[in-house]
């Protein structure tokens, strides 16, 4: 007779998932995911074949679905505009400038300790970045469209600039949270933007 799970997967990618980003892969180890889930050993890898790898990717991908659609805010409309993505990055200023946003962003946090080592949280991370950048993109071009932007702008590269400012941005509030030098590297960001 079969063995029904004692536990909803989705609730432990959930606890793993705020551990993973609270201490990073490294520092996790598979003794605190049994903590924070409350799952043994043995169900935690019949669940999630692959153990702690399968489980963080299960995390990284949780976190795709869950917690950056919050932060894209209204810059997932798409009717969005400039003031839309300076929305974006002004939450990205106000989450570094509170505790607990101090944690950073997973995706980012995971670019930095794994990506270069671990191609399949590489592709997670790549995947963040396209989705974030094609946002942006279609922002830009609607606000071309509207003659809000200069008219020389390229929606493509300018994209692809404010994704690495964004990216940049997480890391440098992580190691100093100070809200002038946020601000003055948002501001510099969106200064070629301006119509004359």
């Amino acid at each position: 007779m079969a063995r029904y799970r004692e536990f909803e997967p989705d609730d432990v990618v959930d606890a793993a998932m705020h551990r993973f980003w609270e201490r990073g892969y490294r520092a996790t180890s598979v003794e605190e995911l049994v903590k924070a889930t409350g799952v043994k050993p043995g169900s935690l890898y019949s669940a999630f074949p692959g153990g702690k790898h399968a489980l963080f990717l299960a995390s990284l991908r949780r976190y795709s679905d869950l917690v950056v659609p919050q932060k894209l805010g209204e810059l997932d409309d798409p009717n969005a505009s400039v003031p839309q993505i300076r929305g974006y990055f002004d939450g990205l200023v106000a989450d570094l400038l509170s505790p607990e946003g101090r944690q950073g962003c997973l995706l980012v946090n995971t670019a930095i300790e794994n990506a270069a080592t671990d191609d399949a949280a590489a592709a997670v991370v790549r995947g963040h970045h396209a989705r974030l950048e094609d946002r942006i993109r279609a922002a830009l071009g609607n606000a071309l469209r509207r003659s809000e932007i200069r008219a020389d702008i390229d929606p493509v590269g300018t994209a692809k600039g404010l994704v690495a400012t964004s990216q940049g941005l997480m890391v440098v509030g992580k190691a100093n949270p100070d809200e002038a030098l946020l601000r003055a590297i948002v501001d510099s960001a969106f200064a070629g933007l301006r119509t004359p």
